[in-house]
């Protein structure tokens, strides 16, 4: 990024965004070199090179290992990308050739430069010949906002010259048919569960994409993060890493199959809930209604923030990027936070150490929550502006999405508690004795001021019969972990029939998926309101995982293909969306809450754990 700056603009929905800049165009200092080693064969591109080396300098190697008689390697050092290709594209479509230039030049300003490779070969029919090509780059440094820098985790193996790519490519062309059996090893636990569908299994693999090209990042170690920091952005257009609400669904995959790098993303939330930014913010979401503006401090004291911050500030120091809400009154986050934290502890190796880390973050947290028990009634309370992981859509006194959340939390924490007194003698005795206290009110509370009959309330605020897709998230989320549930099993089933009936089958005869909500007569919530109206890919599959638990695979099968369905017939796929609405309209691709489709291999298998390589 040549812009470095940390300004904060708002789009016309509120939301905030900044400019990223790439240095396409920079052409001066540029060339290439040919590579003829042992083992690689190929061209080298490079550019200057500053002490020590700044973002965006290094190298890129597009290489072939040693090829066997009968294989000519065709390089040309030098052509003209500003032109119309016709250099290379003429003679490679009358014989399959290229010029053969060793021109290898360092470029002047304004002067583009490009290379090409090929390979000429002979077949006879029915014969196969397989040569692996490798494209390779060392770019080893991140910067944030200026001047504020990271290295990048692979230079840990590699180094931090910024000058390794040729050492790159040769691990790759010695190593990749390991790493292709390796992968196939991995693969196969999913190609064999022929319950699930093999849409399911499908985007089990694909979802995981965004692991790649979501905007990811992963840095060094250091002494104290041996792990160093690792984050995936919510999506490009709300450009902040690792948002804690949307990862409740989507990190579903990370936990099952790289839990060292969930434990680094959750031990940066622990460290950023006692930190304070009284700094003043505009809240975005004010201005998109016409209101006065409303401004809010960055971050309180002990409140768990939404995300761990952006590419242009100083990421996993500078937290609660976004500004659309004030994230210091959710009412999901600090639950969100338990949960994941005890997830990851008891399935992700058991790390008493990692939970104790969390531990007093964990603590705290809950404690800052349970201030918003306004009418003591045990319950968090809302305050009518969206303050939840749906943030365009207001929830006002308690309610089924966060109320459930709430107990879900409390459970989670009190087997913490448990957990760090019993093994490691940790004295957990005032929270243990709070906790339990607040989850008796709270699970009085909840059946009592919330339950419809054949489903559970919006909130205690709003008027008629709201139906919320994901109304029992928490339930969901307590069953999965193996925690006591959060509603009876004759009420759980009753829910989501009413969901099933109202929010999938009766909405256009379930040939889009579940929408977030409806009332109960299928009527919109608010014809002008834009949550309540959208299919949420994560939420989806997240719905799918909870039929599994309660053991009706069939109309989890349903929900998730449909789901699946909507993102490959609008051609979205490798760039799943947050949402898509009826008229194919869509928002926020290469979103994290997708990958939750992992919720239902753990749903499903009971978490059945992956053969994962141990290099």
């Amino acid at each position: 990024n040549t812009r470095t700056s940390p300004e904060v603009v708002y789009r016309e929905d509120g939301s905030p965004v900044y400019a990223y800049v790439p240095a396409i165009g920079r052409t001066e200092g540029q060339h290439c070199s040919f590579v003829d080693e042992e083992q690689v064969q190929g061209l080298l591109l490079q550019g200057p090179r500053s002490q020590p080396v700044a973002e965006g300098e290094g190298q890129w190697c597009l290489a072939v290992g040693q090829l066997p008689p009968g294989v000519e390697l065709q390089r040309c050092g030098r052509w003209n990308p500003g032109g119309d290709g016709a250099e290379i594209w003429t003679p490679f479509s009358r014989d399959g050739s290229i010029p053969q230039t060793m021109d290898t030049r360092r470029s002047g300003v304004d002067d583009p430069s490009a290379v090409a490779m090929a390979m000429g070969f002979e077949l006879q029919p029915g014969a196969t010949l397989t040569l692996p090509l490798v494209i390779s780059w060392d770019l080893p440094v991140t910067e944030f906002a200026q001047g504020i820098t990271s290295h990048r985790r692979y230079t840990d193996f590699f180094g931090r010259s910024g000058s390794h790519a040729t050492a790159i490519a040769a691990e790759a062309i010695q190593d990749w048919p390991r790493w292709r059996q390796a992968i196939h090893r991995w693969q196969q636990p999913v190609l064999e569960q022929e319950e699930l569908s093999e849409a399911v299994r499908m985007a089990l693999f694909n979802e995981l994409g965004d692991l790649a090209s979501g905007g990811s990042l992963w840095t060094a170690a250091t002494a104290d993060r041996p792990m160093g920091h690792f984050g995936v952005l919510e999506c490009p257009d709300y450009s902040w890493y690792e948002s804690l609400d949307v990862r409740l669904y989507g990190s579903l995959a990370l936990v099952q199959l790289w839990p060292e790098l969930d434990k680094a993303v959750l031990r940066d939330f622990a460290r950023a809930i006692p930190s304070e930014d009284l700094r003043p913010r505009l809240i975005g979401w004010h201005m998109t209604k016409g209101q006065e503006p409303v401004h809010a401090p960055r971050k309180r004291f002990q409140a768990t923030p939404h995300d761990l911050g952006a590419p242009n500030e100083h990421p996993f120091t500078a937290t609660n990027y976004t500004a659309y809400q004030d994230c210091n009154l959710w009412k999901d986050l600090p639950s969100d936070f338990v949960l994941q934290v005890w997830r990851t502890f008891r399935w992700g190796g058991q790390d008493l150490r990692f939970l104790a880390d969390c531990w007093p973050a964990v603590d705290s947290c809950l404690r800052y929550l349970k201030t918003f028990d306004q009418d003591g009634d045990g319950l968090p309370d809302h305050g009518g502006a969206p303050d939840q992981t749906f943030d365009d859509w207001p929830m006002k006194g308690a309610s089924a999405y966060c109320g459930g959340l709430w107990i879900a939390a409390l459970e989670a924490a009190l087997a913490s508690a448990q957990q760090l007194s019993l093994r490691l003698g940790l004295d957990t005795t005032a929270s243990q004795r709070d906790f339990g206290a607040w989850l008796q009110q709270a699970r009085s509370a909840y059946d009592r001021l919330l339950w419809r009959g054949q489903h559970y309330a919006f909130d205690t605020h709003t008027e008629g019969s709201v139906v919320m897709a994901d109304q029992l998230c928490g339930d969901f989320y307590a069953r999965l972990l193996g925690l006591p549930s959060v509603v009876s099993e004759e009420r759980a089933r009753t829910t989501l029939a009413t969901v099933c009936r109202v929010c999938f089958t009766g909405f256009h005869r379930g040939k889009h998926g579940v929408v977030n909500g409806l009332r109960e007569d299928s009527s919109p919530v608010d014809p002008q309101g834009t949550h309540p109206q959208e299919i949420w890919t994560g939420i989806n599959f997240a719905l799918a995982a909870y039929c599994c638990l309660l053991g009706d695979q069939k109309t989890a099968m349903a929900i998730s293909g449909r789901a699946i369905e909507q993102i490959y017939g609008h051609g979205l796929q490798f760039r799943t969306p947050e949402a898509i609405t009826v008229d194919g309209h869509f928002r926020a691709c290469h979103y994290l809450r997708p990958m939750a489709v992992w919720a239902i291999w753990a749903a499903h298998t009971r978490w059945q754990p992956f053969p994962m390589p141990k290099d």
